[in-house]
């Protein structure tokens, strides 16, 4: 290129002098590779540095801090209070009351047994409480992970006609989601799963609600027969082709229990200090329901029970993960999908409470946290858990002050499980599916979608396809179609960063793109560019031909005036950073 000069602080109108001050900056000398490697995985595997701590500590401080570094509960445990246990117990008995009923529902939704959505909420919260970061995330098991495990294992396994075989493997996927979620977090790449952006998030949770919704009108009319498929023709072709079974019973106390949950979570959401509300409708619907089914006999009328739960704790299942070669493969693919999206979730919610609290959640030890919870639950009959918003904000609402409300949670859990597991025999099915739907209802986030129309069209293509593909397609189509699309927007953006043209705003040091400020001032002779990337080998070519376009389009300008273009000052300092510039002593001949 020219001549290269920077200044330390560049002024437009010092250009028409020779008085800059001016630092002539030689090639370094090149770094031992060794070193160079070192600190290249140093920055991109360790940015916040977790060894600082065990830096100039005798051993037996190196093993407490050890200790406490994968097990935080070692860290806040001495300093846990009275005070804080009312607030957790409180919160803790809350969110049971919606995890028992949303427990069920999920695993019917999965086409597991309904006794494993109970199982899930024991097991798992406990060793979250012991492994976890976050103070507001309470545990259990989701909607989309679970119709991720119906859609994927389906395909190969019928679970009506093999319920032990596709046992089996919903467990052993659960294993594979750990190992993945675990592995992740041991060797510190957390940073795959930020492909997943807010705007694929956002599409994707919007389209498999949407999906998990229509799967409940088989519940909601009493349907026997129904599509293992999961898009919105082949669900809306199995739905109308039936009519003839459609049970009106079903039909009408399932929109009378979804109206009453909806009209809780309205009140609630209009009046904050009421949250319990919302908190207790689906266990007090699945009471109500259940009350009312066993007087009226309504399962004599069409109406659907669950039947028999079976009572006692959690029975280990380790000799039931099926390592065998004719469904190996699904059961690894399952359990990385499903892994990849609970952790984009259960992270994404223990971020935002965080940020809200203002504390740190460490990412990578939340993902071993979220890998050894779903390892040891494959062992105990448990499938896939995360972090639910929907439970997490009742926790949160309900003012939980550590992960003890999850251990309160879990014992409320077990006490169901040892005693209560029999007056369930009575819920009738449809009153899950009324559950299901409205949980369903808050995860599409039209108004966010409309957010991303305003604020960059791009990324609302992205949620729109996400959302598109797992309506017509898949659930696995959609997801892939959003990643794919994400990757895209890295690329692009760093293939083909924006380029600016910068003037100086009157009466400051500031600069700013001309074309969002008409106003700013520029200099004759004197062109100012911003580059919105770090230059690649993907982008040197792209950003000398638009660096050349401006300027022809710049002399162009200057014709008319009689001047000619002397300086090109490029702006390479990132957004957020202190600026770095290069002043380039404008020649053609020599520039490139």
């Amino acid at each position: 290129m020219g001549n290269a000069e920077y200044d330390e602080y560049p002024n437009p109108s010092s250009m028409k002098g020779e008085n800059r001050k001016k630092h002539q900056v030689e090639i370094p000398p090149p770094q031992p590779f060794l070193k160079s490697l070192k600190n290249t995985v140093k920055e991109t595997l360790f940015p916040d540095d977790p060894l600082r701590q065990f830096k100039n500590q005798p051993p037996l401080k190196k093993l407490k801090l050890g200790v406490q570094y994968f097990f935080p509960i070692f860290e806040w445990a001495p300093r846990y209070t009275f005070d804080f246990f009312k607030s957790d117990l409180i919160s803790g008995i809350t969110i049971a009351s919606l995890a028992i009923p949303q427990g069920i529902s999920y695993a019917k939704l999965a086409n597991l047994p309904p006794i494993l959505g109970l199982y899930s909420s024991f097991v798992p919260a406990l060793v979250y409480a012991v492994m976890g970061s976050s103070r507001d995330l309470a545990v259990g098991t989701v909607a989309v992970a679970s119709l991720l495990i119906a859609s994927m294992l389906g395909e190969e396994v019928n679970p009506t006609d093999n319920p032990t075989l596709y046992l089996h493997l919903a467990l052993t996927a659960t294993f594979f989601a750990g190992l993945f979620e675990a592995a992740l977090g041991i060797f510190r790449l957390g940073f795959i799963v930020d492909f997943l952006s807010h705007s694929t998030i956002v599409g994707f949770m919007g389209g498999a609600a949407t999906v998990v919704i229509l799967q409940q009108l088989k519940g909601i009319l009493g349907l026997d027969h129904f599509t293992q498929s999961t898009d919105i023709i082949s669900v809306l072709r199995s739905v109308f082709t039936q009519t003839h079974e459609w049970r009106w019973q079903s039909a009408v106390l399932g929109f009378c229990f979804l109206f009453y949950l909806l009209a809780a979570r309205f009140f609630s959401q209009k009046r904050p200090k009421f949250f319990w509300v919302s908190a207790m409708a689906p266990l007090l619907s699945v009471i109500l329901a259940t009350i009312l089914v066993y007087f009226t006999h309504a399962e004599n009328h069409g109406v659907q029970v669950i039947g028999e739960l079976k009572k006692g704790l959690n029975p280990l299942s380790i000799t039931d993960l099926s390592f065998g070669a004719p469904y190996l493969s699904i059961a690894i693919k399952t359990g990385i999908v499903t892994g990849v999206v609970s952790l984009a979730e259960g992270i994404a919610v223990g971020r935002s409470f965080a940020m809200y609290k203002n504390y740190n959640i460490d990412g990578n030890k939340e993902m071993i946290a979220f890998g050894m919870m779903n390892i040891v639950g494959s062992c105990t009959s448990c499938y896939l858990t995360t972090g639910p918003f929907s439970r997490s904000a009742v926790n949160f609402n309900a003012g939980c002050k550590t992960a003890v409300s999850n251990i309160v949670m879990a014992l409320a859990v077990m006490v169901t499980l040892l005693v209560l597991t029999p007056l369930f025999h009575y819920t009738p099915l449809v009153v899950l599916s009324s559950i299901i739907v409205s949980a369903m209802l808050g995860l599409i986030d039209y108004n966010a979608a409309i957010h991303l129309w305003h604020v960059d069209k791009f990324d609302f293509l992205v949620c729109m396809s996400a959302y598109f593909g797992v309506v017509f397609a898949s659930v696995e189509i959609g997801l892939v179609i959003a990643v794919a699309l994400s990757l895209l927007r890295v690329l692009l953006y760093v293939a083909r960063p924006k380029t600016l043209v910068l003037g100086n705003i009157p009466d400051s040091n500031i600069y700013r793109n001309v074309e969002q400020y008409p106003n700013t001032d520029t200099v004759g002779g004197v062109l100012i560019l911003d580059l919105g990337a770090p230059i690649y080998f993907t982008n040197a070519s792209y950003l000398r031909e638009r660096i050349s376009r401006w300027i022809d389009d710049e002399e162009d300008k200057l014709k008319s005036s009689g001047e000619t273009l002397q300086y090109v000052i490029l702006d390479m300092g990132g957004k957020l950073t202190s600026h770095s510039f290069m002043i380039l002593k404008f020649d053609r001949q020599t520039l490139w």
